[in-house]
């Protein structure tokens, strides 16, 4: 066996190895939302099951094109708070009914080998300003649960608490917030962060999902929401698109 030969067999199985050793790690994927639900997961109605089931086993993922009825916040002096998120893509100041959005949801692995989903939510306020609403979700084996990082930097660490009705509705409620900047790490005081409700069904007259989600906070109440209706279409692929992944990633949860 020649040299070059053999430079080429090692160089065959070591990419032959790193290929095998990608493929169990994918193949160990489950779905954050499979993985956070456990056998709750098939109490969903099929479509949330379809829509929820984005992985990178799957392998495929859910975009979402539709209204919001309505998109609400809290009295004006919410407005500052809203207005400085929105720099880093975590909810707006606009308000309005009748609002195009989209939704994309896309699985991949990040940076650090975590199962990731994108929730970028884009919609268009009004004629020339559009607001993107981004987080992305891991399952946390230490927490138990997942962790849904918010806006464009992953500054917010939140923990989601998720269940399914007696109809088959997922719902959201979340729980500690933590804040994570360079060396920087703190836990959110609930008087200084919001309590997120989410609903989500899928309607079977019109075949449409409907989400409902309130922000609110211990004393202060409302500080933003929105109700929407939207139809998904689910391309293939393992990966998301970058315009949908966030510019930094945090490793800590």
């Amino acid at each position: 066996m020649s040299v070059a030969t053999a430079g080429a067999r090692i160089r065959d199985h070591a990419g032959r190895t790193a290929l095998a050793r990608g493929d169990r790690a994918v193949t160990r994927t489950e779905g954050v939302f499979r993985r956070a639900l456990g056998e709750e997961f098939v109490r969903l109605h099929p479509q949330l099951q379809r829509r929820f089931g984005v992985g990178v086993s799957a392998g495929y993922g859910c975009i979402g094109h539709g209204v919001m009825t309505q998109v609400r916040r809290g009295p004006w002096w919410t407005v500052p708070f809203l207005a400085l998120g929105s720099v880093r893509n975590i909810m707006f100041p606009e308000k309005g009914r009748g609002i195009p959005f989209r939704i994309d949801n896309h699985p991949y692995l990040d940076s650090f080998g975590r199962e990731t989903v994108t929730f970028a939510r884009t919609m268009h306020v009004r004629q020339g300003r559009r607001r993107r609403f981004d987080a992305t979700m891991i399952y946390s084996e230490a927490r138990g649960r997942i962790v849904d990082y918010l806006g464009t930097h992953q500054h917010l660490a939140v923990e989601l608490d998720l269940s399914v009705s007696d109809d088959g509705a997922l719902q959201l409620v979340s729980g500690a917030q933590r804040f994570y900047e360079g060396p920087i790490a703190f836990r959110v005081p609930s008087l200084l962060s919001g309590r997120a409700y989410l609903t989500e069904y899928f309607d079977d007259e019109r075949e449409l999902f409907v989400i409902d989600l309130e922000v609110r906070n211990c004393v202060f109440g409302l500080l933003f929401g929105y109700r929407g209706e939207f139809t998904c279409e689910f391309p293939q692929g393992k990966d998301a698109p970058e315009t949908a992944k966030p510019y930094r990633e945090e490793r800590r949860d």
